[in-house]
């Protein structure tokens, strides 16, 4: 498999962070319809919410501190 260039990059970037966008508010309006249709708070849909969200922040902030410690 060849090494992407840097539009490519940037391009499947973007298509990475439009899906996380998707599933961010796919899994938004679930819980709330769930939450409005049964009254119930719809435990797994928050959970996987929340974690993705937990994982996406930890890996950034891991990466940009690394990425820092490889500078000096």
């Amino acid at each position: 498999m060849r090494k992407m260039d840097e539009m490519e990059m940037a391009i499947s970037l973007k298509a990475v962070k439009w899906a996380w966008l998707y599933t961010l508010v796919f899994l938004f309006i679930w819980i709330l319809f769930d939450y409005i249709k049964t009254g119930n708070f719809n435990s797994l849909a928050f959970i996987l919410l929340m974690s993705q969200n937990l994982i996406r922040t930890g890996i950034e902030k891991y990466l940009k501190w690394k990425m820092g410690k490889d500078e000096e």
